[in-house]
């Protein structure tokens, strides 16, 4: 299993919002995360969920803390991925979310058979 946390990416967005972590447009993403993560570390990943399934995971390459939200003033760690990501051929069911949760990599397939 590979630690991380899972993002929703909004549905707004629509599948281009996805498509771009995964088919090599582009080489880092930055994700938001409230506060200070005390579990996460350089290493581990960020799953990405779109319509309510886990579709692909991005390893994380920094945490940067010491940020501010501009809308509430509250601190938050940006969270930087390599790009492309890992993208799973068939994705698995997981319910979206607002914000960010610690996530086990339980159900990431195993090596070859996703």
């Amino acid at each position: 299993m590979s630690f991380g946390i899972t993002k929703t990416i909004p549905a707004g967005r629509g599948p281009a919002g996805v498509e771009v972590l995964y088919d090599g447009s582009l080489t880092e993403f930055e994700f938001h995360m409230a506060g200070k993560p005390s579990k996460l570390k350089v290493g581990d990943y960020v799953y990405t969920i779109f319509n309510d399934q886990l579709v692909g995971r991005c390893r994380i390459t920094a945490l940067i803390g010491g940020t501010v939200n501009p809308d509430s003033g509250k601190p938050r760690t940006l969270v930087m991925v390599a790009c492309p990501g890992e993208r799973l051929a068939v994705p698995i069911p997981r319910q979206g979310h607002r914000g960010t949760r610690y996530y086990d990599g339980a159900d990431w397939p195993a090596a070859g058979e996703g």
